[in-house]
């Protein structure tokens, strides 16, 4: 049956630069797509789209999806579609077309990766697909202005204007003679002899994975470099992960403001490991790098990764080393636990070896990882707050309150402050680690403006800034704006943590019986009254198996464990929202020489559901610093300040705050032995009796930063 949508032909925009034209057609027919020649930007003849394309919008299931999008009543507040889809309605806008006054309906997709509609008059006119790398729009020609596209209008934003000469690769040499593939992408039609501004990507992913992606600058007036890093991909050399990072990034940057077409100016763009890869070249203190977008960036290995916390991380970690070490180009179904099952890895002994378990081989990382157990120079030179005083160049941080990399954002954040780099902005959305892609995340619900139109807009307007110069007044602008879950709305403060926020402290308390929350432990603003310290029995062969991930995980059946401390508020008479950098200062003891520390914050509501907020996991020998391990007495009581993952939420009137501590994650760390020993070695697990204090002299607490009501 026909739909009408399958006789229309779409103009197709990805980031604001016009790729084209989209035809559905019928049934069984292809889709079409007449594409625009990237270099001289002439609209070509019309051929079938592969099934595989570089692009985000999943242009197969809206063909599959036609006659439902056009048999759905686009009215009320929200629409079913038959095969199941909800839509909500959103936003709108109200333009001139054809001299008449209009007014369009985006209507927003919840419980998936968002794929929005426009309608006009009941009509669909419109397919939006936000995400990370750049807003793709399909629409109907000539209804351009009713659609989110306009967020592109801004006069003071670069416009595609050009198109793309790729200069192809060449392999630049380091400071240790290895040599890197790099791409340059040049603008086509620049006036002769006129010098670029450049954004370098450095990539452990293959170049070109995303190139198309980052060659939407090109068209909008930048040079834009793409490598590499060593030993992956095309390069030569070894990956040996965080090392060479920093030299690497000055190295590059050298090689960019030598070339004629740079005008010295170098931004860098960068997320997961890139974002690692961009804060540790920020750190190179490198005079031309003059403006950095960091994106859910990994933090330095003893913060975030293979030894997070001082301990030795597991499937995190584990996951992308065995992706990296099967060749030089990433096995993606192994990163995401297809081909490798995590629990069998994680289990796997010796831990030595569980590369040749898993995946048949050695790895050199984890090799080269293991042969330095404690902290020492080699992984100093992988810590960029080692040199965090050489920071000067702006950097603009994007992460979530789902990302498993968040511990590297804090700790990027927290360098970012004590040096007061000029220039810092951070942005913090209900996201995962792929952030800006869906309304609803395991069970948690946002608001429809969770996923933003101008994700990419803002990054162009901070490289506009400060490569270009254009005084946009995005450095006027508050230095965060975050979204506050619970109250699902977004707000913006001077500072993060907001300068609106009060830190309180929220102590421990019990009658010495807190284990599990069938428990008598307490969560209060007010110190408790002298009571017994709470004790568990922590076995290392026994470890809590919750899923390792920053998520909105429920964590009740855990805490019916005996080896769970659990200590919970009183139903809240108002609701409170904390937002901002969260601690916690444990007075603990244990009779082995050496163990782990597990917290974690959680919202508790009427029936019960603990919906994990924020943890981390410590090492106990390295409480004093991590370069001053220190083995605990037994039964000596000891001061833990330990991190916690940033959050902005709103406990709700009725729901309990909770803390929690125990000593193992297995699926975040290898369980501590307890032993004090060379982790890797395997050595035989002993169990061990732990104790929490909580009284006027040892007095446990959690700071939670609270905004004013």
């Amino acid at each position: 049956m026909s739909t009408g949508l399958e006789a229309m032909t779409f103009n197709f925009y990805c980031s604001g630069v016009y790729e084209g034209k989209i035809r559905f057609g019928r049934d069984e027919e292809s889709i079409m797509h007449a594409k625009v020649d990237s270099r001289r930007r002439t609209q070509m003849q019309e051929n079938v789209l592969p099934e595989k394309t570089s692009y985000i919008l999943p242009f197969l299931k809206i063909k599959q999806a036609l006659s439902d999008f056009a048999n759905a009543e686009w009215q009320g507040e929200e629409v079913q579609l038959a095969n199941g889809d909800l839509y909500q309605k959103h936003i709108r806008y109200t333009a001139e077309v054809g001299g008449k006054a209009l007014t369009s309906q985006v209507w927003a997709l919840r419980k998936d990766t968002a794929l929005d509609v426009v309608t006009l008059d009941g009509q669909i006119i419109a397919f939006v697909a936000p995400n990370r790398y750049g807003m793709e729009v399909l629409v109907a020609k000539g209804c351009e202005s009713l659609t989110p596209l306009t967020v592109y209008d801004d006069p003071q934003l670069s416009k595609p204007l050009y198109g793309i000469n790729d200069l192809g690769t060449d392999l630049i040499p380091m400071r240790d003679g290895v040599r890197l593939a790099t791409d340059v992408y040049l603008p086509e039609g620049v006036e002769t002899g006129r010098k670029l501004p450049t954004i370098l990507i450095r990539t452990c992913y293959d170049r070109n994975l995303r190139k198309e992606f980052f060659k939407r600058w090109t068209n909008k007036g930048y040079a834009v470099v793409n490598q590499d890093v060593r030993g992956r991909a095309d390069s030569e050399g070894e990956l040996i992960p965080f090392y060479y990072e920093r030299d690497d990034s000055y190295d590059t940057i050298d090689w960019i403001i030598a070339q004629e077409w740079s005008d010295g100016q170098v931004g860098m763009w960068g997320a997961s490991y890139l974002g690692y890869v961009v804060t540790a070249a920020a750190t190179s203190g490198h005079p031309n790098l003059q403006a950095v977008v960091n994106e859910v960036n990994v933090g330095s290995p003893f913060v975030d990764t293979v030894r997070k916390g001082g301990t030795v991380c597991s499937w995190p970690l584990l996951c992308w080393t065995l992706a990296q070490s099967v060749g030089t180009r990433t096995d993606f179904s192994i990163f995401g636990g297809i081909t490798v099952n995590p629990e069998q890895a994680v289990d796997a002994r010796p831990i030595r070896e569980i590369p040749q378990q898993t995946i048949g081989r050695a790895s050199g990382p984890w090799d080269l990882w293991s042969e330095h157990p404690d902290y020492d120079d080699f992984w100093r030179n992988c810590t960029f707050t080692e040199r965090g005083d050489q920071v000067q160049v702006p950097m603009f941080v994007i992460s979530g309150w789902y990302d498993g990399d968040s511990a590297g954002v804090s700790e990027t954040w927290r360098m970012l402050t004590q040096h007061d780099v000029p220039n810092r902005k951070i942005w913090l959305g209900p996201w995962e680690h792929g952030p800006n892609r869906a309304r609803d995340y395991q069970g948690a619900s946002f608001s429809n403006d969770a996923v933003v139109y101008n994700y990419d807009v803002s990054v162009l307007r901070w490289f506009d800034r400060f490569l270009k110069g254009t005084m946009n007044g995005i450095d006027q602008e508050p230095r965060a704006s975050y979204y506050v879950v619970g109250a699902n709305e977004w707000r913006t403060s001077e500072d993060w943590t907001p300068v609106e926020a009060k830190v309180t402290d929220w102590y421990l308390g019990s009658g010495g019986r807190a284990n599990s929350s069938h428990g008598d432990g307490t969560l209060a603003a007010a110190p408790p009254h002298e009571g017994d310290p709470d004790t568990y029995v922590y076995n290392p062969e026994d470890p809590v198996a919750d899923s390792g991930e920053r998520e909105p995980e429920n964590m009740r059946k855990h805490e019916l464990r005996s080896d769970i401390l659990v200590y919970t508020s009183e139903q809240l008479e108002h609701g409170v929202t904390v937002a901002g950098e969260l601690s916690c200062e444990l007075y603990a003891s244990s009779t082995g020489v050496d163990t782990d520390w597990v917290v974690t914050l959680s919202d508790v509501d009427e029936a019960g559901n603990s919906i994990k907020l924020s943890n981390y996991i410590v090492r106990a020998k390295y409480r004093k610093g991590l370069d001053a391990p220190e083995l605990l007495k037994p039964g000596q009581v000891e001061k833990y300040t330990i991190f916690m993952q940033n959050i902005a939420h709103t406990f709700r009137q009725g729901h309990r705050i909770r803390f929690t501590v125990t000593s193992s994650s297995k699926m975040v760390a290898f369980p501590n032995t307890n032993t004090g020993l060379n982790p890797y070695e395997d050595p035989k697990p002993v169990i061990v009796r732990q104790t929490v204090y909580h009284s006027s002299e040892y007095p446990s607490h959690v700071k939670l930063p609270i905004l004013p009501n």
